[in-house]
């Protein structure tokens, strides 16, 4: 009876750990997107995203329909509602699921500048270096697709 309790409250203390790990980054993300979309209406970030955006072979034509700060408000405006479908995911799977597709597609977006954009690859000191403030959108698209399976997970287990 001893090592089963021990085996029971060891499961316990490991679902606690994984639950309060998957909130934190889901929180965090959710963070960083909401400061990182309400930046996005000052001139600073539209001037600061615009080379990025403009070499994207798919993003780019949104310059020719709108001025360089509506593409810059309409992506914050993207990364805010997302942040926000990630926060609610917690009480609703079906918006969580929303939110974690807008997640992966934000970051596989994000992560192609670095495909995209010229001269984002340089070589320092002998070592290939890039703009790495895109490199953190890596396991950002890691956190949507968690966040996508377990509100998929809930679903289907009709939770």
């Amino acid at each position: 009876m001893g090592i089963e309790f021990l085996s029971k409250k060891n499961q316990i203390m490991n679902y606690q750990l994984e639950k309060t790990g998957y909130k934190l980054s889901v929180l965090g993300l959710a963070v960083i997107l909401l400061w990182i979309g309400a930046f996005k209406f000052t001139p600073t970030e539209a001037n600061a995203i615009e080379p990025l955006v403009r070499h994207h072979f798919i993003m780019g034509v949104l310059y020719e329909v709108f001025s360089l700060q509506a593409v810059s408000n309409l992506i914050g405006a993207i990364e805010i509602i997302t942040a926000l479908g990630l926060i609610a995911s917690f009480w609703n799977r079906k918006i969580g699921f929303l939110a974690g597709m807008f997640t992966m597609i934000t970051f596989i977006f994000t992560l192609s500048f670095l495909f995209t954009t010229p001269d984002i690859w340089r070589i320092k000191d002998g070592v290939i270096v890039t703009d790495f403030f895109i490199l953190k959108d890596l396991p950002a698209l890691g956190i949507g697709i968690m966040v996508m399976g377990k509100c998929k997970r809930k679903r289907d287990d009709g939770k």
